[in-house]
């Protein structure tokens, strides 16, 4: 029997040539906004983003991984999963919106406050990922992957006018609207030409809400200590080294995260559709799978590490100006974080399919203790390579060192790498 399907493998090409593909137009257009609006003020736009980014995990309620799931095991009833989805995420983003609109309402209203609510009311399209779950869920990702490329490259000519223009983090921050708007109409269009999912079917259903959120609330914790525990760098960046230091490590995070980070992450969500499908009903397969996975990403983490170590000066040197040379030794540094990152995706997805997810809660919050503890330790005396220090070590440990602390967990790190089944 094959470990995996051709379809299984075809869903999986799809997300990454959809992430090489942003790869590509990433590197062509990313420096010159970067260039274009200078270390201060790219500063300024990233930690107007981080801010939001906390808020993310309650715009999301962390349903993308429960709802894939239920699709996968329970594909009768798409239409309620889908529609109650919905229903959930435009609630969610109704309150925080009004939240944030109440806070700008009685505080005075700075720049980054302004650029702050333009980031967020982005995020009432992007209601639309639900579409993307099920699409990935039913390994129809090219759907997911025609949308993307078209948004791509919309959004590449709009990005491209404001560096030609030279306009502020005020544009580039409207730009995520247009970006998610669009995708939003590209993927309704996509499912009433098809006929992949009918929208008037689409349905509500009080007891599946409730299934639903409580399943999905150890991963909306998750993901808060998460986006907190990334946000913290940008913080304590800010607090100590300012604006233009933060726009100097955003550099760092564009080429790892978004440019490498983002490849490994497509193989495994590509994948993990097959991985749960066979966990209810074939154990023996389900841990020959996570073993294969598991190998891809380490030797893929491994290359990064490596790639950086030998081509991150030339890169910086070459990519971005003068303003941004402190981003070189920051990024060799950080360039190793994937390889524990991809780890500790895997083995979400394992927690997943378990139903074991407050186990993530409590590893991402020792995660996200230890990079504040080091962030304070090292930022003020190392500065940049400090904060790529105190990320790089909190991912070792959240991903890596967790794992081995309790028995019950050294027995799922067990399952991974000597194929043996609980």
């Amino acid at each position: 029997m094959r470990l995996f399907s051709k379809k299984d493998f075809t869903n999986t090409k799809w997300y990454i040539l959809e992430k090489i593909f942003q790869l590509v137009v990433g590197i062509y257009i990313t420096p010159k906004i970067f260039n274009s609006l200078g270390a201060y003020n790219s500063g300024e736009l990233e930690i107007s983003k981080a801010i939001v980014g906390v808020l993310a995990p309650f715009f999301f309620l962390g349903l993308s991984a429960i709802c894939i799931r239920e699709l996968v095991f329970k594909p009768k009833m798409k239409h309620y999963i889908v529609g109650t989805t919905l229903v959930l995420r435009f609630c969610s983003f109704l309150l925080l919106s009004l939240c944030l609109l109440g806070y700008t309402y009685f505080t005075n209203t700075s720049e980054i406050t302004s650029i702050v609510l333009i980031i967020a009311f982005s995020y009432l399209f992007r209601i639309s990922d639900v579409i993307e779950y099920y699409f990935v869920a039913f390994k129809q990702y090219k759907y997911v992957f025609i949308c993307k490329i078209i948004t791509l490259i919309l959004v590449l000519g709009v990005q491209y006018y404001g560096v030609e223009r030279h306009f502020g983090a005020f544009y580039f921050a409207g730009v995520l609207i247009f970006e998610f708007a669009m995708q939003t109409f590209i993927y309704f269009g996509i499912i009433t030409y098809f006929k992949e999912l009918n929208l008037a079917k689409l349905s509500w259903s009080l007891k599946l809400a409730k299934n639903l959120m409580v399943s999905a609330f150890p991963l909306l914790l998750t993901n808060f200590v998460i986006v907190f525990y990334l946000a913290i760098d940008d913080f304590f960046i800010n607090t100590y080294l300012g604006n233009e230091a933060n726009g100097v490590f955003s550099v760092v995070n564009f080429l790892v995260i978004f440019i490498t980070w983002n490849i490994g992450a497509a193989f495994i969500y590509g994948l993990y559709p097959a991985l749960a499908e066979c966990y209810l009903v074939d154990k023996n397969l389900y841990v020959k799978r996570l073993k294969f996975m598991l190998k891809v990403v380490v030797f893929f983490g491994i290359a990064i590490g490596l790639f950086y170590t030998f081509f991150g000066n030339y890169i910086v040197s070459t990519q971005y100006d003068k303003s941004f040379e402190t981003a070189k030794t920051p990024l060799m540094v950080f360039a190793w974080a994937p390889l524990f990152v991809f780890v500790g995706m895997l083995f979400e997805k394992h927690l997943v399919n378990q139903n074991k997810l407050i186990r993530n809660v409590y590893r991402f919050i020792l995660g996200c203790a230890v990079n504040a503890l080091l962030c304070f330790l090292l930022i003020p005396k190392y500065h940049l390579v400090g904060a790529a220090f105190a990320l790089l070590l909190s991912h070792f440990v959240t991903n890596i060192v967790f794992v081995f602390l309790y028995k019950s967990y050294r027995q799922d790190m067990w399952l991974l790498l000597l194929n043996k089944a609980k």
